[in-house]
């Protein structure tokens, strides 16, 4: 199977998937056994395909076909720090090590993080991502992923105060905005329009008040959407309300920034008021389950969130707190957390697939763009080889997806038309050189953090 060639005009011939079975996610959540017709980077036609010259064809016999998933929370930059800091608490681990590789990072190391997990992330079926970046060296994030298939929506990490903070990871507001925005008017829309830019204030404890109002103006005055933490281990709770008198949505609340547009990973730990306030607001709640649990955060109530009509998608989190950036990862323990706290009814294996499809769209403002098999919409689409022995019999296939597959199941990655991944070799990037480079940037990294 070929790339799409390009004809004398210099459109696409067609890129055909034929004979799977499609799980669309779209409103109806139709299953359909048709052909899906590729062109000019988006999705043509979904039916019995018609022959055509010089077409494109990935026979997808025995596959699933469904929309590249799409992670609502990652740190590309952490992808170096991987299993350096594995069995510690939320505020140690940061304060001890991620806070200090962040300082040591450089421009090289930012690029083979950035590009190791591109590769991670484009080998495991996802096309489209949410990530929150370190206080410096984002525009090289922006330039590698520019170099990538990735669709992604980017914040520079803010950050201008906290007790063990370290100084160079600390900005003014002025400063921090000024920084910030010199990357939205450079970056956002960059890429074809792949590439957007966030405000990323990290969390209430390393943030002012007076930072927290200026992102609110910018954001506002500038339609940025808004990513940050909140709400994720029980002693950075205590500390807020020690200090506050408040919870952490709440604080946020006071902030204005509290509306329609943020989006707050984990939250594992809201009370009443704030999932009242998350429903009512329209705040997208980003889960990483596979975090919480290693950092020993908790379990997110997403069953109880989605009853209130919270709206809820996935991520994987960094690679320092998770190790693997696998979105079937994340949707496999995402349903099961939520069956050992509300039975085995809770989250059926449907609506999980959605947090990871259409709902991470909506979170990150692109439904209309992504998320489902829809005619018009960008060709994000992974093909599932459903013959492998763990996969027999497979019936249900929201069930097959959801609870039996791995990303080696996954054997096409297709991202804005491209088949950028085949039969579990990446096309885009040179997965050998990637690891190498970041073995040797790893190596760097440590020794300027004294963590070697």
């Amino acid at each position: 199977m070929t790339q799409p060639k390009a004809d004398a005009t210099g459109s696409e011939t067609a890129l055909v998937i034929r004979g799977g079975l499609l799980l669309t996610m779209n409103p109806r959540f139709e299953v359909l056994g048709a052909d899906l017709v590729i062109r000019n980077g988006r999705i043509q036609e979904i039916g019995p395909a018609r022959p055509e010259p010089g077409a494109s064809v990935i026979d997808a016999s025995g596959m699933l076909v469904l929309p590249g998933f799409i992670q609502t929370h990652v740190h590309l930059v952490q992808t170096l720090f991987r299993g350096v800091a594995d069995s510690v608490p939320l505020l140690t681990w940061l304060e001890r090590f991620i806070w200090p590789l962040e300082v040591a990072h450089d421009a090289e190391s930012v690029r083979a993080a950035t590009r190791l997990a591109a590769a991670e992330l484009l080998k495991s079926g996802t096309t489209a991502v949410l990530t929150m970046e370190t206080v410096y060296h984002t525009e090289v994030v922006f330039e590698t992923l520019a170099k990538t298939p990735l669709y992604a929506t980017v914040g520079k990490c803010l950050m201008d105060t906290g007790d063990r903070v370290p100084r160079d990871l600390l900005e003014t507001p002025e400063v921090a905005m000024r920084n910030a925005l010199a990357l939205v008017d450079r970056f956002d829309g960059s890429a074809d329009g792949r590439l957007r830019c966030a405000l990323a204030p990290r969390f209430a404890l390393s943030c002012t008040e007076a930072l927290h109002h200026d992102v609110a103006a910018v954001a506002s005055a500038r339609g940025l959407p808004v990513h940050t933490h909140a709400a994720e281990h029980p002693t950075e709770v205590e500390l807020i309300r020690a200090r506050h008198g408040r919870g952490n949505l709440e604080l946020l609340a006071d902030f204005d920034l509290v509306k329609g547009g943020l989006k707050v990973a984990h939250c594992v730990h809201l009370n009443e008021r704030e999932r009242a306030m998350a429903r009512e607001r329209q705040i997208s709640v980003l889960h990483c389950p596979s975090s919480n649990l290693k950092l020993g955060s908790g379990i997110a109530p997403i069953g109880d969130y989605l009853d209130r009509g919270v709206r809820v998608s996935l991520g994987a989190d960094g690679a320092a707190c998770n190790n693997r950036l696998d979105m079937l990862e994340e949707l496999r323990l995402a349903a099961l957390l939520q069956r050992a706290i509300r039975g085995p009814d809770a989250l059926p294996p449907r609506e999980a697939l959605a947090l990871a499809t259409i709902a991470g769209a909506r979170a990150l403002e692109r439904e209309a763009e992504m998320g489902s098999l829809e005619v018009g919409k960008i060709a994000n689409v992974i093909l599932i080889d459903t013959q492998a022995s763990h996969l027999v019999p497979s019936e249900d296939p929201y069930a097959t997806v959801v609870f039996a597959a791995r990303a080696s199941d996954i054997k096409y990655t297709i991202a804005g038309g491209r088949v950028v991944m085949k039969h579990g070799e990446l096309l885009v990037l040179d997965e050998d050189e990637v690891c190498e480079t970041a073995r040797r940037e790893r190596r760097r990294l440590l020794e300027r953090a004294g963590l070697s």
